[in-house]
């Protein structure tokens, strides 16, 4: 990025992980029925915040396909059949939407993102996406060292079954201090107060 690239402040910004995706491994039977509950929650969810200035950015697998960009894997997942293709299209990028492909579980590893939150002072994070208790655990996990405040609404994401989701929300709360309420309700008071 270059230095005199501009991007907006969103000191809340919502980071959508691997919910572009083909579902092709074992067990993505089970997490696409439950996948698509939780996709069309964070459609809401992302329409509410980005009426409230809010950025949003999708961090992405590549899947193994090192020469690929994001819109490649959009195209991609769009065109599958099935329940790949109507999450593809609920939640495909607007004009406005930032996109980081990441070569493991967490969308911090070996990514752009912290830079991007922090040129964007970024100060909570709202993660939402597949799956539950691997890549939006170890993504809070990132977060959480990285500093921000962290708020994973279970209704936004999925695992392949809910004793996997309500684990890893219940670790996350436990033990990254995640704030794991529904993305209906309203925000808690601050956990601590920010300073730009």
């Amino acid at each position: 990025m270059a230095a005199n690239d501009k991007l907006p402040t969103s000191e809340k910004a919502l980071l959508l992980v691997d919910y572009i995706n083909p579902l092709d491994f074992p067990g993505a039977e089970a997490l696409a029925k439950r996948a698509w509950p939780a996709a069309q929650a964070t459609a809401r969810l992302k329409q509410r915040m980005a009426r409230r200035g809010c950025m949003c950015i999708y961090a992405n697998d590549n899947y193994g396909i090192w020469h690929s960009e994001f819109r490649d894997l959009l195209d991609s997942c769009r065109a599958l059949p099935g329940m790949r293709g109507k999450i593809a299209n609920l939640l495909a990028p607007g004009p406005a939407d930032l996109t980081v492909l990441k070569p493991r579980h967490s969308a911090f590893h070996s990514t752009p993102l912290d830079l991007l939150l922090k040129r964007m002072r970024t100060k909570e994070l709202v993660i939402a996406g597949l799956a539950t208790d691997i890549c939006v655990h170890l993504t809070a996990m990132d977060a959480f060292l990285h500093g921000y405040d962290v708020w994973v609404p279970p209704d936004c994401s999925a695992a392949e079954t809910a004793a996997w989701e309500r684990q890893a929300c219940e670790h996350m709360q436990r033990v990254l201090k995640c704030s794991v309420r529904a993305s209906t309700r309203s925000a808690p008071t601050a956990k601590r107060s920010n300073t730009s």
